[in-house]
């Protein structure tokens, strides 16, 4: 008789254990299916989540009071914005003259830029490129708390630069020369600036 009830005892627990486990088994599967469950997501919304963040460039220069220097700024964006990566290019000058840094980089946001690169189109890191954009960007930026932005390093010692250098020189030499050019050169075609002075 003992044994028996110590038998029906073990087998007690046996059920017991098997009704827990099997418990646990369906809160875990409860679970499982909670994690693993796709919410719907409307297709705009997904591929603006997929969609890398729009960058747009400005590029800025000093300003000038002359308008044929302004517009060589506008005609190097134009061909910068024509070959580039980029679907938003604008132009914009630190001083004297419009579009100013805060109008281009309030058209950049408008035209839904999630972060703007701001490249100084100047030969050497001075103080315009360490102190004065950099203010001037943060100003901009101010209305915009989410906009990222960047300011680039200017031309400096780029690889390239002893082939823009060269070709310079050739253009301006053959020039002075009287030797026929392959195209007018986009600074002194106006000018008589490519002759030679002095001598005898």
């Amino acid at each position: 008789m003992r044994k028996h009830v110590a038998r029906l005892g073990s087998w007690e627990a046996h059920i017991v254990g098997q009704k827990t486990f099997f418990a646990a088994m369906n809160q875990l599967h409860t679970l499982q299916l909670s994690l693993f469950t796709v919410m719907p997501v409307d297709a705009d919304t997904l591929e603006t989540n997929l969609r890398p963040p729009v960058t747009a460039v400005v590029i800025v220069d000093h300003g000038s009071r002359k308008p044929a220097s302004n517009e060589m700024l506008y005609q190097a964006t134009k061909m910068f914005a024509a070959q580039s990566q980029y679907a938003i290019v604008e132009p914009a000058h630190m001083e004297l003259t419009e579009p100013d840094i805060a109008t281009a980089f309030r058209r950049c946001v408008e035209q839904g830029a999630a972060r703007v690169v701001v490249f100084p189109y100047f030969l050497s890191p001075g103080r315009h490129w360490s102190e004065d954009i950099p203010r001037l960007v943060t100003e901009a930026a101010r209305p915009f708390p989410d906009m990222e932005w960047l300011v680039t390093a200017p031309f400096g010692l780029h690889p390239q630069m002893s082939t823009i250098i060269d070709d310079r020189i050739r253009h301006c030499l053959d020039s002075a020369e009287g030797k026929p050019a392959e195209e007018s050169c986009d600074v002194c075609k106006d000018s008589n600036s490519c002759e030679f002075h002095g001598g005898r």
